[in-house]
C-alpha cells in the first residue's frame, strides 16, 4: 500500500468527524440531569453539591465523547475550554447569589426616607430610622483618606519608577509590600496608640488616617504598574528635545498613564469604603448627624451595618441589608466612574 493511500485514510482535522456546535449544551444538560438524579438518590440537600457534581460530570463527559468522536488531541482542547467555563461559573455563582440576596432583602426599607434620615432617637429594636448620618460619615472619612493617601501613593510610585535607585528605593518597595498585606485592624491600632498618647477622643479624621494607611500601598502598586507601561521612547524623545525630567513626567508620562492611575485610585477608594475595624476603634459610631469629622464620634456605612446586624432583631436586620445594598451601589458607582475616566483618558490609537 502506498504512502498516499495511508494518508488518505487517516482522519484529519478538516475531514474527520466533528461534534455539532450544540454538543456542549447537550453535554451540560445531560450532566445537570444526572447530577440532580445523583443528588436526590444520595439524599444531598445542597444545590451547591449538585452543581459541583454536574461540573465534574460535564468535564468528564466532554472528554469521553470528544475523544471517541474527534480524537484525544481535540478532547484535551475541549476539556481545557470546559475547565475555563467551570471556573468562570464557580466564580460568578457566589457573586450573583450575594447580589441577589442583598437586593431582595435590602429593598424592603430602602426609600427616600431611609436615605435622608438618621437613627437619632430611634432605638435599634424599633422600625424606621435611616442612614443619612452614616452616609455623611463615610463620604467625609473616605474623602479625607483619599486626599491624604492618593497624592502620597502617586508621588511614591513616581519616585520608584522614575528616580528610585539603590537601597532607599529597595526599602520603600519592601515596606510597600509589607503594608499591602497588613490587616486593617493593625492600621487602626497604630492610630489608636497615637490618640492615646495625645489623649484624644474618638473623631472621624482618626478613621481617615487609618484608611489612608490602607489605601496608600494599593495606589502605589497600581500607579507603579501604569507608569511602567509608558514606553521609554516617549521619555527619551522628550529629554532629547531638552525638556527637564520633571516636566517630562508632568507633561508626558502622567497624561499617558492618567487613565490607569485614576482606575487604581478608584479601586483603592472602593477597598477602604467597606472597612469596619478601624472605624470601630477610632470613630465609635454616632446615631446622630455629625458633619464635623474633626470633632466627636461619627458613623459610617460599614460600622452601621455591623451595629444593626449585631442588634439581633428583624427591624435592625432590614436596615443592615438596606445599608449593605447602598454600600454596594456606592462601590459600583465608583468602579463605573473609574472605567469611564480610564476610557476617556486612554491614549488614542490609530492614524
Amino acid at each position: 500500500m502506498s504512502t498516499a493511500a495511508v494518508t488518505d485514510k487517516r482522519p484529519g482535522s478538516l475531514s474527520g468527524a466533528r461534534l455539532p456546535k450544540w454538543s456542549p449544551w447537550a453535554i451540560a444538560a445531560g450532566s445537570a440531569a444526572v447530577a440532580v438524579g445523583i443528588g436526590l438518590g444520595a439524599g444531598l440537600g445542597s444545590r451547591m453539591q449538585w452543581g459541583l457534581i454536574a461540573a465534574v460530570l460535564f468535564v468528564l463527559g466532554t472528554y469521553g465523547i470528544t475523544a471517541r468522536v474527534e480524537g484525544r488531541r481535540q478532547a484535551k482542547d475541549r476539556v481545557a475550554t470546559s475547565l475555563v467555563w467551570v471556573a468562570f461559573l464557580l466564580a460568578v455563582v457566589p457573586l450573583v447569589s450575594l447580589v441577589w440576596t442583598t437586593v431582595s432583602r435590602g429593598v424592603k426599607v430602602l426609600d427616600v426616607h431611609f436615605l435622608t434620615h438618621s437613627m437619632g432617637i430611634v432605638a435599634d429594636t424599633d422600625t424606621g430610622g435611616g442612614i443619612y448620618h452614616a452616609i455623611v460619615g463615610s463620604l467625609e472619612q473616605v474623602g479625607l483618606a483619599t486626599l491624604i493617601g492618593a497624592p502620597i501613593g502617586v508621588l511614591t510610585a513616581i519616585y520608584l519608577v522614575e528616580y528610585g535607585r539603590g537601597r532607599l528605593a529597595q526599602a520603600v518597595t519592601f515596606f510597600v509590600d509589607v503594608m499591602t498585606g497588613i490587616p486593617s485592624i493593625v492600621a487602626g491600632l497604630f492610630i489608636l496608640s497615637l490618640m492615646l498618647i495625645l489623649e484624644l477622643d474618638p473623631f472621624g479624621f482618626a478613621g481617615s488616617l487609618a484608611l489612608a494607611i490602607l489605601m496608600m500601598p494599593v495606589v502605589v502598586r497600581s500607579t507603579e504598574e501604569m507608569l511602567k507601561l509608558v514606553p521609554n521612547e516617549l521619555r527619551e524623545a522628550s529629554l532629547a528635545l531638552g525638556v527637564p525630567k520633571w516636566r517630562t513626567i508632568l507633561k508626558v508620562v502622567l497624561p499617558t498613564s492618567i487613565g490607569g492611575i485614576t482606575t487604581g485610585v478608584m479601586l483603592a477608594v472602593a477597598r477602604i469604603a467597606g472597612e469596619t475595624a478601624p472605624v470601630l476603634l477610632l470613630v465609635w459610631g454616632n446615631p446622630f448627624i455629625n458633619t464635623n469629622p474633626f470633632e466627636g464620634a461619627q458613623a459610617s456605612l460599614p460600622l452601621y451595618i455591623y451595629q444593626q446586624y449585631a442588634a439581633g432583631n428583624d427591624a435592625a436586620y432590614d436596615r443592615a441589608w438596606a445599608a449593605s445594598l447602598t454600600l454596594i451601589a456606592f462601590v459600583m458607582i465608583l468602579n463605573l466612574v473609574a472605567r469611564g475616566i480610564a476610557r476617556w483618558k486612554a491614549p488614542k490609537t490609530g492614524r
